[in-house]
């Protein structure tokens, strides 16, 4: 697609009166391919939000049911869903809201046989799980591949986010979390809880994010860790540097493979 429909131009009328976006910017959007793995509390906004600004092409990964508990945040899925898989009752969703693009419900688990093979068509990967091996393998995958990944976490009243393009040289997500926390440190939304709207303001930021990187706009996450706490109404920035002794992508690397 070189040019926008006048059904585009009406669609995407907001995007395209931004002088930072315009009729360019749009067709890049709709000529992107993003990945985004998790259909829960983070991925549902991140979706929706990327099939409404008319990512041209969105795979979305999981292999989980909708649950009952899952509606208070995950506002993908409905009541009707419930016991339904999450790939699809998010991909419907998101399908009525823009039918005009490409949505794939990819229901699977991923592992280091299948990772790079599942985000081989994708320009940039999203991060929306609550899972640490979950995390470096894809951490580790898009390192090898060359591929953006945008990352977000959340529980109770706080968020992280956080970009990751190690392969230019910057830090990569073990550099930042170099090991998996002990077990009973870092709480889960099952046991712990989270404030609805939490996931819904990272999934958001992360939708903000995928943009912003498609498009090279504004600064970027790159480098950078932002951490938000919704009791205080507090978000804060810190710096996050390349560790030269990365396993993956430090002065001598040893890991040659996703999840290694």
């Amino acid at each position: 697609m070189d040019d926008l429909s006048d059904a585009d131009l009406e669609r995407y009328a907001r995007h395209v009166i931004l002088d930072e976006i315009g009729e360019d910017g749009q067709v890049a959007l709709l000529q992107s391919k993003v990945c985004i793995v998790g259909a829960g509390g983070l991925g549902s906004p991140v979706l929706m939000y990327l099939a409404a600004a008319g990512i041209g092409r969105i795979g979305l990964v999981d292999f989980d049911t909708v649950d009952r508990t899952n509606l208070q945040r995950q506002i993908a899925h409905t009541e009707d869903s419930v016991g339904t898989s999450k790939v699809e009752s998010a991909v419907a969703r998101a399908r009525a809201l823009n039918p005009t693009i490409a949505i794939e419900a990819l229901e699977t688990k991923l592992d280091a046989e299948n990772i790079q093979s599942v985000i081989a068509p994708y320009d940039l990967v999203v991060d929306g799980t609550d899972n640490y091996a979950i995390r470096i393998l894809l951490n580790d995958a898009c390192f090898f591949a060359k591929k953006p990944l945008v990352s977000a976490s959340v529980v109770r009243f706080e968020g992280q986010l956080s970009t990751f393009r190690a392969y230019e040289g910057g830090a990569c997500y073990r550099c930042v979390f170099p090991e998996a926390p002990a077990e009973g440190v870092v709480a889960r939304c099952d046991t712990a809880g989270i404030l609805g709207p939490v996931a819904g303001v990272m999934g958001t930021l992360q939708a903000t994010e995928v943009i912003k990187q498609i498009l090279g706009l504004g600064t970027g996450m790159v480098g950078r860790l932002m951490l938000y706490d919704a009791l205080d109404n507090d978000m804060r920035m810190i710096k996050t540097p390349k560790n030269p002794a990365c396993p993956l992508c430090g002065d001598k690397p040893v890991i040659l493979r996703p999840g290694g």
